[in-house]
């Protein structure tokens, strides 16, 4: 089996944004695993409109060549980390948008979250965890949320993440998850289309 290929997906597209320092931060640790191959997946890459598509792509293709060429790049992923920007304790509308576009590409694959802000996007999560189920996805259980002073102080401050050691655990014990749910899903997702040519 091929190593498994996952998505880390900035979701936040704003021009002063704080995403790139935990997306860099997050691709870093990442990459350094022979189990996985990661690649960063820019939302800005992709200025979908609003979702004005007569229905689900479940149901009838997407007629915005944006959001064909975002289907394409999502369908290349095993799994997914969300990187999560907390707004008024949902997620962006961006990111909604951009899970909107797009149904069976998401289907029977592992998502894990990583979150910041205040409360390090804990209620935001929680909201993107729902909306994974309803795509099919497996949400891991376990995620990495930088909050707080850490958050303000990597800001605002100037302190590097490399520094807060202390997350350190969580993010191996959520690569260690996303993994597993990764390989077991792809593995399923692989036999079943064997069996479908079989009979």
């Amino acid at each position: 089996m091929a190593t498994p290929k996952i998505a880390i997906i900035i979701s936040s597209t704003r021009e002063t944004r704080f995403a790139d320092k935990p997306a860099q931060w997050l691709y870093d640790i990442a990459r350094q695993r022979s189990d996985i191959s990661v690649e960063l997946l820019d939302l800005r890459d992709f200025p979908m409109p609003f979702f004005d598509e007569v229905a689900s792509n479940l149901y009838a293709p997407s007629q915005n060549e944006v959001a064909q060429r975002w289907q394409k790049k999502v369908a290349e992923f095993d799994g997914y980390i969300f990187l999560v920007a907390e707004y008024n304790r949902s997620i962006t509308g961006v990111l909604k948008n951009a899970l909107d576009y797009a149904y069976t590409e998401w289907n029977r694959k592992a998502a894990a979250y990583v979150g910041y802000g205040s409360v390090g996007a804990a209620r935001a999560i929680e909201h993107l965890r729902n909306i994974s189920v309803e795509l099919q996805m497996a949400p891991t259980r376990t995620g990495v949320h930088i909050q707080g002073g850490d958050f303000y102080a990597v800001w605002q401050q100037g302190k590097s993440l490399n520094e807060l050691a202390y997350l350190q655990p969580n993010v191996t014990t959520m690569l260690d998850e996303l993994v597993w749910w990764t390989t077991a899903l792809k593995t399923a997702r692989e036999n079943t289309v064997e069996a479908e040519l079989v009979s």
